[in-house]
């Protein structure tokens, strides 16, 4: 009996559907961890905007930039920037910016947090580069900074 009603159940279960558009997979604001993501996106929109000020805004000053960069020759580079370096780089331009991150991993204890997330970054929409972001982040007065971030570049295996 089981073997005559269970296809005719799982053939009743499908409903023709459009498909779902892609997430971020990123929390709701209204959480503590929607908080700590909230200077990171800050931080997107002002990369996207090219707008060294309004990313400035999101860090706390005595932070910075480190990253790793894997070439497509092989060769392996590790580069820290201050703040006011990583900054300095974010020029106008005709081009437009975007950095996608997924799945991002959120670590929250008392005024520290932490979230790994892999990323995209893209130019005029073409994945330019890409890899794994690392930020720390740091609660003062209520509100979330990042103190530091950290990532992982290449530009082999970049999905946009």
């Amino acid at each position: 009996m089981i073997g005559v009603i269970l296809p005719l159940l799982l053939a009743a279960q499908i409903t023709p559907m459009q498909p779902m558009p892609k997430g971020t997979g990123l929390p709701p604001p209204a959480t503590d961890e929607g908080a700590v993501m909230a200077p990171i996106n800050a931080l997107f929109a002002g990369l996207a905007a090219r707008d060294s000020a309004a990313i400035l805004a999101q860090l706390r000053s005595e932070g910075g930039a480190t990253v790793a960069n894997a070439k497509a020759d092989g060769t392996h580079t590790i580069r820290h920037l201050s703040w006011a370096e990583f900054a300095a780089g974010i020029k106008p331009g005709p081009e437009k910016y975007e950095e996608r991150i997924t799945s991002p991993a959120i670590e929250i204890d008392g005024d520290i947090a932490m979230v790994w997330a892999p990323f995209v970054f893209l130019i005029d929409g073409k994945a330019n580069h890409c890899g794994v972001n690392h930020f720390d982040l740091v609660r003062e007065a209520g509100a979330w900074k990042i103190l530091n971030v950290t990532w992982s570049q290449r530009t082999t295996d970049c999905e946009g």
